[in-house]
């Protein structure tokens, strides 16, 4: 039995032997006497069974419906052809998840993401348009049991000027990166008293949590560190304290901006990870002479540039213009349920 990954084949009991090994590992009576590293090896632990018993079950699952189609296939019998089907298509529901994250072989699909949001030109629909998007995301993660965290967030009247959020757990980078772009609404304005159809657009930027093992050297002279008070509707995003702290790259010109931790040694040290991921994408790009890396470049926040669109009236549609994958039921799209436009894009991405 051999479950197989996109880029490579999993010999089963050498992989079982791995997973062994490495349990073995972890129950030393040392183990833990260095935390760092006994993450590292949780984690490749995790990773292995991840990639290696979802298929095992599967396999086996095939292997025992093929048996009874076998044994039932002189039977005339609705009842049974019925139960057949219906396990058939539990199987194919059960493949489908493990089918995606054989597209997921990036070098940085499996890590974390930050996925900033700022509104286009505007106002009030444009900003509403941002906040929109922010709930979709975070709807989203929450129906894969991911981790989402508001970073730093700039409100106005109308909803949110821009955000950036962390999104924690496997394949975060992955699943998400195709999200990168413009995103265009077609709506009647909530804000205009005439009730007339109005364009917004709103960008999206993905880039992936770089590793600590992953040299992006910065100097002291190469940035500026700024602090100031938190601010923003109420709750976390207040402080009577300069605990927020921004970061201007002089060289790249990148900013990174950070309000949502406790403290400004907090804050400083989760913007200088995103600062050091932005760097990276920023470099890769420099270094492969490609508009596109590790995350998808900037586009202009204007009409013909949008990846997706999302049409409320006169019809409801939501199509995305690179795989034309679409749907009419925008309600659920914006509730989160995004999974097949990111498979579509997985699939048109391993295509070109």
């Amino acid at each position: 039995m051999k479950p197989t990954q996109y880029g490579g084949v999993f010999e089963a009991a050498n992989t079982e032997a791995k997973i062994k090994e490495i349990e073995d590992e972890t129950g030393r009576p040392d183990f833990w006497n260095n935390p760092e590293n006994a993450e590292k090896v949780f984690q490749k632990l995790n990773s292995l069974k991840d990639s290696y018993y979802p298929w095992k079950e599967i396999i086996n699952e095939i292997d025992e419906l093929a048996e009874l189609i076998e044994l039932y296939a002189s039977e005339d019998d609705e009842t049974l052809r019925l139960e057949l089907e219906g396990q058939i298509t539990s199987l194919e529901n059960h493949f489908r998840p493990l089918k995606v994250k054989t597209l997921l072989d990036g070098n940085f699909d499996k890590n974390n993401l930050y996925l900033s949001i700022h509104a286009g030109a505007g106002g009030n629909e444009a900003s509403d348009w941002a906040q929109m998007l922010m709930r979709m995301y975070s709807r989203w993660t929450e129906r894969h049991g991911f981790k989402c965290e508001v970073l730093d967030m700039e409100e106005n009247e109308g909803g949110i000027k821009s955000v950036t959020m962390k999104i924690s757990g496997d394949y975060a980078f992955g699943y998400l990166k195709g999200e990168a772009g413009v995103h265009r609404l077609v709506r009647i304005s909530p804000f205009d008293s005439q009730k007339r159809r109005h364009t917004s657009f709103a960008s999206v930027y993905a880039s992936a949590e770089v590793d600590d093992d992953i040299e992006i050297d910065i100097k002291p002279e190469d940035y500026r560190l700024d602090t100031y008070r938190a601010g923003g509707a109420g709750g976390q995003h207040v402080n009577k304290t300069d605990s927020a702290v921004r970061i201007t790259h002089y060289a790249t010109g990148i900013v990174v901006q950070c309000q949502n931790e406790r403290s400004q040694f907090m804050n400083k040290d989760v913007a200088f990870k995103m600062l050091r991921a932005k760097l990276y994408e920023y470099y890769q790009k420099e270094k492969e002479k490609e508009k596109e890396a590790n995350a998808i470049a900037k586009m202009d926040i204007a009409w013909g540039s949008q990846i997706r669109s999302y049409v409320f009236q006169p019809y409801t549609l939501v199509k995305d213009h690179r795989t034309n994958c679409s749907t009419g039921n925008i309600l659920s799209v914006m509730d989160g349920e995004i999974d097949d436009f990111i498979e579509s894009y997985l699939h048109f991405q391993k295509e070109n």
